[in-house]
């Protein structure tokens, strides 16, 4: 019997993992796909307190060491239900196993958002579609690629794209940025990166791998063009299906909670992206672990009186 189980191992969870460790509690941390979540794959984190520059996966990996040096239990083993005992203790359903706990907190986080095309080419993902630039960029190194985003994940890919890539097309809704302005400015300043706004990509064109895309103009009239790879960028979604017996969920798919991170059920606790709130970043996740933890020790204190 684990006194918290976290799901998830993004900043959010593992934070969860640290106070609630630090707090002197029993914690298993189950991780569906990778370790780190949405930050181990940015090239480049600068904005959170301290910390000048460093890579997401070196963040994510200091995060991971800190844990395990605490005791921390970790299983890559995706979550598919949480059950509440007539007890009052909660068993966590994975594809492989259960596991009993006192306390759950929900750290699920966000996937990336798959560009919805007229042919529906999701056969074509990973053969030249791609959803993450710091895991597929460097196979494109001197080949020229389309990026498909706006903001700020999109601006981070460019910069990163453009540092071994000949020739990076960057396709925008609108004529503007939704990003950082210092992000903006770095990427105005690339020479190898062409920006196409108001443009929408509507199709992936390819047999057994990509060969060109299909967009539309800022005229409305249907262009093409060849091209081994496209990086979207186009922003998140919530996978809280799973947990929909034990908390609510928003029209979105965000579990509601507010700044307690305490859903509707007793001893279920939430943090950072995949829960309602109007800022989602890494400081945000990691203040939301610190919070869930806190709380979900003191639930676990208040069933000893």
């Amino acid at each position: 019997m684990y006194d918290i189980i976290v799901i998830g191992a993004g900043a959010a969870g593992m934070t969860s993992a640290l106070y609630a460790l630090r707090n002197g509690k029993k914690v298993l941390v189950l991780e569906g796909e990778s370790l780190g979540g949405q930050i181990a794959t940015s090239p480049r984190l600068e904005n959170f307190p301290s910390i000048k520059a460093i890579s997401g996966e070196e963040f994510a990996d200091n995060l991971f060491e800190q844990i395990t040096d605490l005791g921390a239990e970790v299983e890559i083993e995706k979550v598919t239900g949480i059950e509440k005992k007539a007890e009052g203790a909660f068993t966590v359903r994975t594809e492989y196993s259960a596991y009993e706990g006192k306390s759950v907190i929900i750290a699920a986080g966000v996937k990336h958002k798959h560009l919805k095309t007229k042919h529906d080419r999701e056969d074509l993902v990973g053969k030249g579609v791609y959803y993450c630039a710091v895991c597929d960029g460097p196979f494109y190194k001197g080949k020229e690629v389309a990026l498909i985003g706006d903001a700020n994940t999109a601006l981070q890919y460019a910069l990163l794209l453009s540092g071994y890539c000949k020739k990076v097309y960057m396709y925008t809704l609108f004529d503007k940025f939704f990003g950082d302005e210092s992000l903006v400015k770095a990427v105005r300043a690339k020479e190898n990166v062409e920006v196409r706004p108001n443009t929408s990509v509507v199709d992936f064109i390819g047999e057994d791998e990509l060969t060109a895309i299909e967009y539309t103009d800022k005229d409305g009239s249907l262009c093409r063009q060849e091209i081994p790879a496209v990086f979207v960028a186009i922003g998140q979604v919530p996978d809280n299906g799973a947990f929909a017996n034990v908390a609510d969920l928003d029209e979105a798919g965000y579990i509601i909670a507010d700044e307690t991170c305490r859903t509707r059920t007793p001893g279920v606790f939430v943090a950072g992206d995949c829960r309602t709130k109007a800022v989602r970043q890494v400081s945000t996740a990691v203040s939301d672990g610190a919070i869930a933890a806190t709380n979900a020790s003191l639930y676990l204190e208040s069933l000893k009186n």
